[in-house]
């Protein structure tokens, strides 16, 4: 099903925007803030966003499941037997949401076999989509409807751009970042560091903290499609739905995988695994 996943990608990127229109909605008056099991912020625009996706995708596939942040609570021995499946953080970057910086995201991915092979990132207040196929192509389309496609930079420049979480910041990832030489950190909120590195704007993301599954899978898929890896801290790929827990491991985002990131972290797994 679905051999052309280039011409597929279109109505994906389409409903990501629909359920962006709807955040902005949210966010452009004044809104409440609840509080989930976890202790993190729900909106009603991540209720808005999630409705909006559940059902265009169950019209869209409806014989492909969803999992979504918004409906998490299916048992892993359900779902342990999907081969394909939708995978989906309806508002990525809560916090950055209600902190009204504009550095959130919604994100769409299908997942096969364990791994993105589809990723639809739209960013709302800009309006920018990107697009990931992977194996194929990674594109940017503007709020203007002008598309290009992208790809990381390789190679890594001397002074690397390394990427930071905003609202997860690891107080020994300076320590640790030391190892890969000369460097210059940003940080960012949500699946923006990751597209980052896809339009060739950063060169690594090192990710210290925990994150789910839905966090990272679109945004994985754009990475993968312009060029990108993403690996645990062993170097192993990073992959979906192997195991009850949805939290990922910690992981890295690269660019340029003819440099050698991984060896910086050698103490870093020393001292967390001891």
């Amino acid at each position: 099903m679905f051999g052309d996943l280039g011409v597929f990608s279109e109505a994906v990127a389409e409903i990501a925007a629909e359920a962006g229109r709807a955040i902005i909605e949210v966010y452009e008056q004044d809104f409440e803030v609840e509080e989930k099991e976890d202790r993190t912020p729900l909106t009603e625009a991540d209720l808005a966003s999630h409705r909006i996706i559940r059902d265009a995708l169950a019209k869209l596939t409806p014989d492909i499941p969803l999992l979504s942040e918004e409906s998490s609570d299916i048992d892993y021995d359900t779902r342990a037997d999907w081969f394909q499946y939708w995978l989906v953080d309806p508002l990525d970057g809560t916090k950055e949401f209600i902190n009204r910086n504009g550095e959130f995201t919604v994100n769409i991915a299908l997942i096969r076999n364990h791994d993105p092979v589809l990723g639809v990132v739209h960013v709302p207040v800009q309006g920018i989509t990107y697009t990931g196929v992977v194996g194929k192509w990674a594109s940017r389309q503007d709020a203007d409807g002008r598309s290009e496609h992208i790809r990381v930079r390789v190679p890594c420049p001397e002074t690397a751009v390394v990427v930071g979480s905003r609202s997860h910041a690891n107080p020994r990832l300076q320590e640790i970042l030391g190892g890969i030489g000369p460097h210059a950190l940003i940080s960012m909120g949500s699946s923006l560091k990751f597209c980052l590195l896809a339009e060739g704007k950063a060169d690594f993301y090192p990710r210290l903290g925990p994150t789910s599954e839905w966090d990272t899978a679109a945004a994985h898929a754009v990475v993968a499609a312009a060029g990108g890896k993403i690996v645990t801290l062993d170097g192993a790929p990073l992959r979906y739905n192997r195991k009850k827990s949805l939290l990922n491991p910690e992981f890295l985002v690269i660019a340029d995988d003819g440099r050698d990131w991984l060896s910086a972290f050698e103490s870093y797994k020393i001292v967390t695994n001891s």
